[in-house]
């Protein structure tokens, strides 16, 4: 790739599109004035110029060629999933040795001294900005800045360490999340990460495109990635760890109420092969959409033919998306009304449907695509891009015509992505976990309170569209110590921090699977199933179920049983 080409990876006018290519180069034909970065044998990104992303792009190619847009899922831990009583057994005082965490997210502040070890030096092995451009990118990456862990130590000992490493964290919530997996013991302050010896690798996403934005409506100064550029983080995790010839437990502290929410999307499938490899765990937050009325879902009565949605738009809302997802082989339509009373007639599906509607009385503009058939998934999708929306109560019927009943959900964005105040009448609080939390491979994990026990008020619950039991297993994830960007420490929640707190305990696992040599090869599936082993259980509720899954985190209780295993043996 020359370096004219490389600068469109970031240049704000040129656009990435996701393509699914399959290692055939022909479909790049399709892409005029373009540039190919080739991912891995199955995906490639395409950089197009601004002006080839219209009204018709999902009609010309597909909706899953534009990437998704990922928010962030964050807002007493160690002792309630068994680790301190783990620490007490000598031979089982796991503390993360000789195994990597990688983190994908904001950044980290790698100066910060829970990420030093005793003598000073830095616990970070590789640092990729991806906001950075310089001639230090990855190989095969093309883009960012590649910090090595000698040339993070040579800025800890400069006066000016930002003058030789510049890339920071200026959100904090990557911060907080490596700390909380991976952060070194602090006794004054009583802070420890799960696995406090263990050393990191970090990806620093860099922010998504400003036409992006544009498209999905994405209010300024709000944080979102591009569906891209998190799975060049993991892979650059994975090469790594593999170049270190080491394990990694992985965090995604991420969260999108885009797509299909049935593990198909290109992030999801690119997250279960790499969960699948040899001393590869990753964990993924749940997201936090449980009770925010993002979700709907109906059957649809087929004396009546249709069903109807009743949502309300927020007086400060500018603009937001929203997905209709039907069941196959059946197909949907749909008609609107508006706050105001105009009525847009009945739009009839066809293979394709792309409209652009302007309302007469009103500044409402709503651009509609259907997809009869999606390619990732072969279920309909219905887009809807609201732009200056009405406030007040709108209202959609949507048709199904089929022999099979009907049933379909609709997503409204996650996070701060939507007003508070846009919500759907009669939401479904079930099937709101984010992408890429549907994954099949890796590990799902729900947020509770481990001071009470009950589950995080907003934690989004499961299952998936299509019945996959999601999220897998619950970890503490209310009022979690964390380390600030002012060396401080202060308490989070979400499925954010009980993912990144699930990653420390994945780690401690490869520690005791591949580093100790007692179970070479293990992976996310096999760590999957220790883990749900050894959960807890209430004595009232069947599992999994939609909210629990399969139970609390529990790593002494994993041991304990292999213990008593071992000793039966």
């Amino acid at each position: 790739m020359t370096a004219e080409e490389r600068q469109r990876i970031t240049s704000e006018e040129y656009t990435d599109f996701l393509v699914e290519y399959s290692q055939n180069p022909r479909v790049f034909e399709q892409f005029p004035n373009s540039t190919a970065h080739i991912m891995n044998q199955r995906f490639a990104i395409v950089y197009v110029p601004n002006s080839q992303l219209t009204g018709r792009t999902i009609n010309q190619f597909g909706y899953s060629v534009i990437p998704s847009c990922y928010g962030l899922t964050s807002e007493v831990s160690l002792e309630a999933s068994g680790i301190v009583r783990l620490r007490r057994i000598p031979v089982f005082n796991l503390r993360g040795t000789g195994v990597l965490v990688g983190i994908i997210d904001t950044g980290i502040d790698y100066t910060n001294p829970v990420f030093l070890h005793n003598d000073g030096t830095t616990k970070i092995v590789a640092l990729w900005d991806q906001s950075i451009q310089s001639d230090q990118f990855p190989v095969n990456f093309d883009y960012g800045t590649e910090y090595l862990q000698d040339t993070i130590n040579l800025a800890l000992n400069n006066a000016d360490p930002y003058s030789i490493v510049p890339s920071v964290d200026e959100n904090g919530h990557g911060t907080m999340l490596a700390g909380i997996a991976a952060g070194s013991e602090i006794e004054d302050s009583n802070f420890s990460g799960v696995v406090p010896e263990s050393e990191l690798v970090v990806v620093k996403l860099k922010p998504m495109k400003q036409a992006l934005r544009r498209f999905f409506v994405i209010p300024e100064g709000v944080v979102a990635y591009q569906e891209n550029d998190i799975m060049w983080g993991a892979q650059y995790l994975i090469e790594v760890a593999r170049r270190l010839q080491r394990p990694i437990a992985i965090c995604i502290g991420l969260g999108s109420s885009q797509g299909s929410h049935d593990g198909r999307g290109a992030l999801s499938s690119l997250l279960s092969v790499g969960g699948d490899f040899p001393g590869v765990v990753i964990s993924i937050s749940a997201g936090n959409e449980g009770n925010m009325r993002r979700h709907f879902f109906s059957r649809v009565d087929s004396q009546i033919g249709y069903s109807t949605v009743e949502f309300n738009v927020g007086e400060e809302e500018q603009g937001f998306t929203m997905e209709l997802w039907g069941v196959a082989p059946n197909t949907y339509s749909i008609d609107i009304l508006s706050p105001a009373g105009e009525y847009i007639p009945r739009i009839p599906e066809s293979l394709s449907v792309n409209r652009e509607i302007n309302f007469v009385f009103e500044r409402t503009r709503i651009f509609i695509d259907y997809q009869m058939i999606e390619s990732q998934t072969g279920d309909q999708v219905i887009l809807l891009r609201f732009i200056t929306p009405t406030p007040g109560i709108w209202r959609f019927q949507v048709y199904t015509r089929g022999t099979l009943e009907g049933s379909f959900h609709i997503w409204m964005p996650m996070g701060n992505f939507i007003t508070d105040n846009t919500y759907f009448i009669q939401p479904d609080p079930y099937t709101t976990i984010t992408s890429p939390g549907n994954s099949l491979v890796p590990i799902t994990v729900t947020a509770y309170n481990p001071v009470n026990n009950n589950l995080y008020q907003r934690a989004s619950r499961g299952y998936s569209r299509i019945g996959t039991i999601k999220p897998d297993l619950a970890a503490p994830g209310v009022n979690i110590q964390a380390p600030t960007l002012e060396n401080g420490f202060t308490q989070i929640s979400g499925t954010g921090a009980a993912a990144a707190h699930t990653t420390g305990i994945t780690a401690i696992m490869l520690e005791w699977g591949i580093v100790r040599n007692n179970y070479p090869g293990i992976d996310s599936v096999e760590v999957k199933k220790f883990l749900i082993r050894g959960a807890n259980r209430s004595p009232t509720l069947t599992y999994p179920n939609r909210d629990w899954g399969y139970g609390m985190l529990d790593i002494y209780n994993v041991f304990d049983l292999l213990r008593a295993d071992i000793q039966r043996g």
